[in-house]
């Protein structure tokens, strides 16, 4: 099921629902112990990926002797693409309902999702092992300009979010549903933000945070390569399902917007998005 409404009104309907929960105390405990979970572990992974990568995978946690850390880091920057693509499948959406009591797996599967995402965010940018190797370090103004280029990174990151269904995204989606005792709405098909200009913001804004770091090391730039492949190829598996699940109204956005780099010869969408 689809909302059409705004991101704001469905996330204050969301948020009320959740603080104001019809009577059922399990169901409740319930849901709120997955959120507190989910939005802990959310939280603590951001976190790591921000400091981290602002001082270019050069302080993290990892303690792996080379050269077996080539092969741990190999395998942590590895398991976030592949697990998380997995889990998008028919078979990944099994290992979902397996996270949660078999009454509100359903329900709570966003929840589950979100938790396993940021439990491998967490894994790859806390526990890698730093190389010990600085390539270059912005000083003075340089320093300035792409630490501004790097929080413009996460701003637009989180405003792709946002227009997307940041409860869906965050997680919060399943687990206030649970509480409110409803079955989640999930967000109509995105075209309003940054959606009018691609179709693919959350992924170039993903991919953007991982270039626009003040200090370069052989680990950063491992990571970014990678991160960044995969924020190219990802989302046509995404487009994919979006056709099956929009028909006509997405691939007339598929010709309407382009999909990562923004077209300077055409003006977006207005501002209402398709409807507009």
């Amino acid at each position: 099921m689809s909302d059409q409404t705004s991101p704001m009104r469905r996330l204050i309907r969301l948020v009320t629902g959740a603080l104001f929960p019809p009577p059922g105390a399990r169901r409740i405990l319930l849901a709120y112990l997955y959120g507190a979970i989910c939005h802990a572990i959310f939280a603590l992974a951001v976190i790591a990926m921000i400091v981290a990568m602002f001082f270019g995978m050069s302080e993290s946690s990892g303690r792996v002797p080379y050269p077996w850390a080539i092969l741990a880091n190999a395998a942590l920057i590895l398991q976030f693409p592949i697990v998380h693509s997995l889990l998008l499948t028919k078979r990944g959406g099994k290992v979902l309902t397996a996270l949660a009591p078999a009454r509100h797996a359903g329900t709570l599967a966003t929840t589950s999702f979100a938790i396993v995402a940021a439990i491998q965010l967490l894994a790859l940018f806390a526990l890698w092992t730093p190389s010990g190797i600085v390539w270059w370090r912005a000083e003075g103004w340089a320093f300035w300009a792409i630490c501004a280029a790097y929080a413009g990174s996460w701003l637009l990151l989180m405003r792709s979010n946002y227009a997307a269904g940041v409860e869906v995204q965050s997680g919060a989606l399943g687990w206030m549903s649970l509480a409110a005792d409803r079955k989640p709405e999930f967000p109509a098909m995105p075209d309003t933000g940054p959606f009018r200009v691609i179709r693919q913001p959350i992924y170039v804004a993903f991919a953007l945070t991982t270039w626009t770091v003040p200090v370069w090391t052989p680990d950063q730039l491992a990571l970014a390569v990678t991160l960044t492949a995969y924020c190219l190829l990802a989302p046509r598996l995404k487009e994919k399902r979006y056709a099956r699940r929009y028909g006509d109204r997405f691939r007339a956005y598929q010709q309407r917007v382009p999909y990562a780099i923004p077209d300077l010869t055409r003006p977006p969408l207005p501002k209402e998005g398709l409807d507009g």
